[in-house]
């Protein structure tokens, strides 16, 4: 199972970007596929997550109102755009993938599958 993150670059204050997740060897029709984020001295955090069953989108409240995940089923593949992007958006983004859906959609440690992570720098 791999998981295939792409989308990330250098934008302005203002910008937007759509992250891509791609995955590859089995699908997780019965859990969640979502994206986290870490910046230079900080832990992990929750972003986004789609329950693939419900078609249910979460949202941090970091994000809420600026961003939009979304799928194709046909492509077995995540995206999360992200608009009106702010210096503190300056992360690692890590896509990731979990077999069983549950309510702790923000919990990282649930997720078995990982991506690469795509750098994003909002530059001011």
């Amino acid at each position: 199972v791999q998981l295939q993150a792409s989308g990330g670059g250098l934008v302005q204050l203002g910008g937007s970007l759509t992250l891509s997740c791609a995955a590859s060897g089995r699908t997780f029709s019965r859990g969640a596929m979502g994206w986290f984020r870490q910046a230079p001295g900080l832990e992990r955090e929750f972003v986004a997550a789609f329950r693939w069953d419900a078609n249910m989108k979460y949202y941090a409240d970091s994000v809420k109102g600026r961003s939009t995940i979304f799928r194709d089923n046909a492509k077995n593949t995540v995206y999360l755009q992200m608009n009106s992007l702010k210096p503190e958006d300056t992360a690692v983004y890590y896509c990731a993938a979990r077999t069983v859906w549950a309510i702790d959609y923000w919990n990282s440690k649930q997720y078995g599958y990982w991506g690469q992570g795509t750098q994003v720098t909002v530059s001011s």
